[in-house]
């Protein structure tokens, strides 16, 4: 599965367009996703989502190893039921213990089922807003270096056309401001609103295989 929080971003902030008319235009480029993956706060989200995929696949493997214990127990009550040498009373106590067993197992499916489509939604949900949290810390030091340098046109090297080209062909490495861009996010002490704590429900999708739903039937 490709990391999480990849980013393809094809942006371009245009400041007004006057400077055509005039014939002058100061023009900066950035490398976006580089910016995405080398800011501290994007590997550090990864690591606590990808902890927290972690903690939904081990309870969902718990889940489901509960619900093959079950399994087993209905199809040896069944294997018993199957015996001629039960007296009338002990094959209707079976037979009671087995349907109990059936119904218990049918909502553990349920549950299961439940449990692995809200985890998935939380999960993704929570990635997604760490990802809009990191790109807008990133486009906040843009502007401001956009301000700064007193820029009229800014492209992302890293955005790809519609023919999954690169949107920018050619440009100057002195155009290139990414790495003032990448030190200023990763400046000690600087603020951000970026929180990864509580990020147990966070991850695009908990992988695991579909839940059991082999429910055993009555002999």
């Amino acid at each position: 599965m490709k990391k999480l929080l990849s980013l393809a971003l094809t942006s371009m902030l245009a400041l007004p367009l006057a400077a055509f008319g005039q014939g002058t235009l100061k023009i900066g480029t950035i490398n976006m996703d580089r910016a995405f993956k080398e800011y501290s706060k994007t590997k550090e989200a990864e690591r606590k989502v990808n902890d927290a995929k972690d903690a939904a696949k081990k309870e969902f493997d718990d889940r489901t190893d509960s619900y093959k214990k079950a399994l087993e127990e209905v199809n040896n009550l069944n294997k018993q039921l199957e015996s001629t040498a039960l007296s009338a009373d002990k094959k209707t106590q079976l037979a009671k213990d087995r349907d109990d067993k059936i119904n218990n197992i049918k909502n553990m499916e349920r549950e299961i089922n439940e449990f692995r489509v809200t985890r998935e939604n939380q999960l993704r949900e929570q990635a997604l807003r760490m990802r809009d949290g990191i790109v807008k810390e990133i486009m906040d030091v843009v502007s401001e270096k956009v301000k700064t340098l007193n820029m009229d046109l800014v492209f992302d090297k890293s955005g790809l056309s519609v023919n999954g080209v690169p949107a920018l062909l050619y440009s100057r490495d002195s155009y290139d401001f990414t790495n003032d861009v990448v030190a200023a996010l990763n400046k000690p002490g600087r603020p951000s609103t970026v929180s990864t704590e509580g990020a147990s429900t966070g991850s695009p999708t908990v992988t695991t295989k579909a839940s059991p739903t082999a429910t055993p039937k009555k002999p």
